[in-house]
């Protein structure tokens, strides 16, 4: 980094003016399931809307416009836009500090891999930029890098969170080694530093093991991990050893980090016998609130709730039923992206 730039990545937890959702539609591969799934948006819709800005990307909004008609003009924004799927935690801005200015970082966003389809995705940033959505001069061009959101954490004070399943992936940046692509997160995003995980894992995930399914930094220095205390359960060994590497962790003034450690969720199976990535780790920090994601399983999303709520003691919990979205492999964290103020023209 030249000495004249300084960049920071907040963290989640500090205020953001609005976030940001697509909305399903029928050329998505959520066609098979379209009525759950956009009754599941409208939840989702007004959980985001009662602590911050709504922004709704997609080609067709006439639904959420029908069905969402009860939340204040001033709450909500639409504007239609080509999307691929609904994921823009992966494809939307990933904003940053610049000198005192906000920047909205547009990376490459290849598909989780070269997984699926992302040619409309990967330009969703760029759509909203020429749209004047954006303050002008707000876009910070990163193409030459294949990142997405859920794939790192920041603690908004130089460090990040990441897994080296997902940012080694042959499919991302193959040409660069673990120490480029570190040196291009510290340059990039402003980071001093960079904690790797290199275990865990679930079954059913597109996305190489996101650190949002996984693990997530949080206030006075904690972290939040996925667990597992059933050694019959195929993830038992690779969350264990997740665990012990994160027990050895220390934060930038070199003290143990503070673990919380969140229940596996029982097993989601698909109509296939699939089983899918059902995660407490995919929450929204919210200004004031924890948008928490919940599967059904009355003690085990309870659980979920309390040690979330001692990490955020001062967030109101809002439980999303979640269910619908697992089916397509995410969850809540990974269909929202936040947008801190300063950036959007409005």
């Amino acid at each position: 980094m030249t000495d004249n730039i300084i960049r920071r990545m907040p963290s989640e937890w500090e205020p953001a003016d609005a976030v940001m959702i697509a909305w399903p539609h029928k050329d998505t591969d959520w066609c098979g399931m379209l009525d759950d799934i956009q009754l599941c948006y409208v939840e989702l819709a007004h959980a985001i809307s009662r602590h911050a800005r709504l922004i709704i990307i997609g080609p067709d909004l006439s639904y959420p416009q029908k069905f969402l008609a009860d939340i204040p003009e001033d709450r909500i924004i639409f504007h239609n836009c080509p999307t691929n799927d609904t994921w823009t935690r992966d494809y939307g801005p990933i904003c940053i500090m610049e000198n005192g200015n906000w920047r909205a970082c547009d990376f490459v966003f290849n598909g989780w891999g070269l997984k699926f389809a992302s040619d409309l995705d990967n330009r969703v940033t760029r759509a909203l930029s020429d749209s004047s959505l954006m303050r002008p001069g707000c876009i910070a061009n990163r193409l030459g890098f294949v990142l997405e959101g859920g794939s790192i954490d920041s603690d908004g004070c130089g460090t990040l969170l990441t897994t080296s399943e997902c940012l080694l992936s042959p499919n991302r940046n193959a040409a660069m080694s673990r120490r480029q692509i570190e040196d291009t997160l510290k340059t990039d995003l402003g980071a001093d530093r960079v904690l790797w995980i290199d275990h865990g894992y679930l079954e059913g995930d597109d996305t190489d093991s996101h650190v949002d399914t996984l693990a997530r930094l949080a206030p006075h220095d904690t972290i939040v991990y996925t667990g597992c205390d059933d050694p019959t359960d195929v993830h038992y060994q690779a969350l264990s050893d997740m665990a012990q590497q994160i027990k050895q962790f220390r934060t930038a003034s070199g003290l143990p980090y503070n673990l919380i450690e969140l229940p596996l969720p029982d097993p989601i199976y698909d109509e296939d016998g699939q089983r899918l990535p059902a995660t407490y780790a995919n929450y929204l920090p919210l200004n004031d609130a924890l948008l928490v994601p919940v599967y059904g399983q009355k003690r085990k999303d309870q659980l979920a709730i309390q040690m979330l709520q001692i990490v955020y003691p001062d967030h109101k919990i809002e439980p999303v039923d979640c269910r619908p979205l697992i089916r397509q492999h995410g969850s809540l964290h990974c269909a929202t992206m936040q947008i801190p103020a300063g950036v959007l023209n409005i």
